[in-house]
């Protein structure tokens, strides 16, 4: 069962902060530039920023400020003065920006096409629905939802209502990881025989991510899910059989609901092997590695923000790879908005649909089951 807003709103009181691969081609072109072309008459997608915290306030917001295809025109908070004064920043009046309890009124607002979820993992669905039940197209993060049934209805509401619905992988839209694809479709590095990915961080005591209720799960659905979707867009293939294990190393009280550690291996059609570690008990760097017939590269880091670094060595020609990403945050966040805004514009199936965030559901649901765990 998920939480109330109010009981995530009570459990923060007191805290310290309160698919298949798009075409290379065309996710080149696109990631060349931070936003895309406007169209002739100027449209551009108004937004309604569901949950004011850190990827919204920080990052996506100041993303859509810089974008060409996309505005952001409502604010959702159970915090009215932050809120007003986002608002503010933003030039919003009172008039467009809501409670959790008068969200559905966004349905009355022209100015919102579009409603951007970033709320707490198992409040994605609910938000996500009530969007699409209001007449509004939905960008959510990820994880998707909790559970595989709560992304089902997601698709399905957004299907009903004519929506459009995305997962947020901005990564799969990012230039760095973009040419790591490139490498391995081209035949650059051989037949690929094997992938390692890992992402984890040393969790403070009091995160909400540590609720099951309100997470859903542990490190594997907040960041073990890059790795994961990591090694589907390198592949371009879906898992065939996965094999997992879990553990708690630090009995310190932070992991009564959620795993510590988790680590899965995969075998894909094609015989690529994967193996992939993710945690909540020390810093361990976003990257993945890639090893192939003739040659290897490896993306460190992979996920982050910023910063993205590709390595490695090709042994025809014995050539050095040595790339890296030379654009700052909110670019990702840019290049997202403005790409879920053409679709929108352009009445075009998004990048990574509602059906790739299921895929990624469903595959997590079998490695918590291979690894003793519930989803």
């Amino acid at each position: 069962m998920a939480f109330t807003r109010r009981e995530f709103t009570r459990l923060l009181a007191g805290t310290a902060a309160a698919c298949s691969i798009p075409h290379l081609a065309a996710s080149r072109a696109l990631a060349q530039t931070s936003t895309v072309t406007e169209t002739a008459g100027g449209k551009r997608v108004g937004y309604c920023v569901v949950g004011l915290g850190r990827i919204s306030a920080d990052h996506f917001m100041p993303g859509v400020r810089a974008s060409a295809r996309s505005r952001v025109t409502a604010l959702v908070s159970g915090h009215p003065d932050k809120a007003r004064k986002l608002a503010a920043q933003y030039g919003l009046p009172d008039s467009s920006v809501y409670t959790y309890e008068t969200y559905d009124r966004i349905r009355d607002n022209p100015e919102v096409d579009a409603v951007y979820i970033g709320l707490p993992n198992s409040m994605h669905a609910e938000y996500s629905i009530r969007a699409a039940e209001a007449g509004k197209h939905v960008l959510c993060e990820k994880p998707m939802s909790t559970s595989v049934a709560d992304a089902r209805e997601m698709i399905a509401a957004s299907a009903k209502a004519g929506k459009k619905l995305m997962i947020a992988y901005r990564v799969q839209l990012e230039p760095t990881n973009l040419r790591a694809i490139e490498l391995i479709r081209s035949g650059a590095l051989g037949s690929v025989q094997a992938i390692e990915s890992a992402n984890g961080f040393n969790i403070s005591k009091g995160e909400w991510r540590l609720n099951k209720k309100l997470a859903g799960g542990g490190p594997l659905l907040d960041v073990g899910i890059y790795s994961l979707n990591a090694t589907r867009y390198l592949t371009g293939e879906e898992p065939q059989h996965i094999s997992a294990y879990s553990s708690v190393i630090d009995h310190d009280g932070r992991f009564d609901e959620v795993e510590e550690n988790i680590s899965w291996t995969m075998k894909f059609p094609s015989g690529i092997v994967a193996s992939c570690n993710s945690t909540y008990g020390g810093d361990m760097d976003g990257y993945y590695r890639v090893h192939g017939s003739k040659g290897v590269l490896q993306l460190l880091p992979a996920f982050i923000y910023e910063g993205e670094h590709l390595t490695g060595h090709l042994y025809e020609g014995d050539q050095h790879l040595d790339e890296a990403a030379k654009e700052k945050d909110p670019a990702h966040f840019t290049r997202m908005a403005d790409h879920f805004s053409t679709c929108v514009i352009e009445g075009k199936t998004p990048r990574s649909p509602g059906e790739e965030g299921l895929r990624d559901m469903s595959w997590i649901a079998e490695i918590y089951k291979s690894a003793g765990l519930s989803l």
